[in-house]
């Protein structure tokens, strides 16, 4: 039996699918991660004392000190909690309210 051998040809459809699918993936999944990750960032960076936090594991407290990668809270009944500032999950200014969360799910938020 003899196999006619042909060259390979590039099937452009199928390259275009692939990168559709990557730009998909980029725009609604890769960029808007990276953009949430920077935010979180640059919040746990400039946290100062006073200021009013939310860890992780749900802990609310009060910034009593700030040092290079710990952060010291006061919680209820004047406890002080040392935690990690990677902990830290959100601040009183991005607090998610029943108002944020319907723009949220909608698509509107900033």
């Amino acid at each position: 039996m003899i196999f006619l051998q042909t060259k390979p040809e590039l099937d452009w459809n199928l390259i275009a699918m692939f990168g559709a699918m990557f730009l998909v993936f980029y725009f609604f999944m890769i960029r808007p991660q990276n953009k949430k990750r920077k935010k979180l960032e640059e919040m746990r960076n400039n946290l100062k004392k006073g200021d009013h936090i939310q860890t992780i594991g749900g802990i609310h407290g009060k910034v009593a000190e700030v040092k290079d990668t710990t952060v010291t809270i006061q919680v209820e009944g004047g406890v002080k909690l040392k935690i990690e500032k990677s902990a830290v999950s959100l601040d009183s200014s991005t607090q998610l309210t029943e108002e944020t969360a319907s723009q949220a799910s909608m698509g509107k938020a900033k």
